[in-house]
């Protein structure tokens, strides 16, 4: 029984790894190339690594494949975000109309809505919040 699971978990790491591979190969830039690098060799490699654990047990082997596993799922999400990142700042262009959100274009907490006078809520201390927003604005022109 224990022989199916780990040639079973091999097959599931292998297809995991191919898909990878051929998303590596395939995919038009590197953003779609870390995404296709980074979630399906992450599940392939785990998969292997866990037969490792099925075939070797806790003691020996088994255990450092557990070990590979964490460190897998510790390395991998914060190596693709840092592609991710130097290619943004390098300048490397998504497809289509696809862009990177401009921090200008953010709400801020005053642009979140405006509030009528009977719609204003006090919160626990009594304070309404537009009298809050004045009382905040005017401290920060004092800075």
């Amino acid at each position: 029984m224990r022989g199916w699971l780990v040639v079973a978990l091999v097959a599931v790491g292998c297809f995991f790894l191919t898909v990878g591979t051929v998303g590596l190969l395939r995919l038009p830039n590197v953003y779609n190339r870390m995404h296709a690098t980074s979630k399906p060799t992450t599940l392939g490699t785990a998969a292997i690594f866990l037969a490792s654990f099925v075939r070797f047990g806790p003691g020996g082997y088994g255990l450092p494949s557990l070990v590979g596993i964490l460190f897998l799922f510790l390395s991998v999400p914060t190596g693709a975000h840092m592609i991710s990142r130097a290619a943004q700042q390098v300048g490397v262009p998504f497809l289509g109309g696809v862009t990177w959100p401009d921090r200008s274009e953010r709400p801020t907490r005053s642009d979140e809505g405006t509030r009528s006078e009977d719609t204003a809520r006090a919160d626990d201390s009594g304070e309404r919040s537009d009298e809050r927003e004045t009382r905040e604005k005017s401290s920060a022109d004092e800075r």
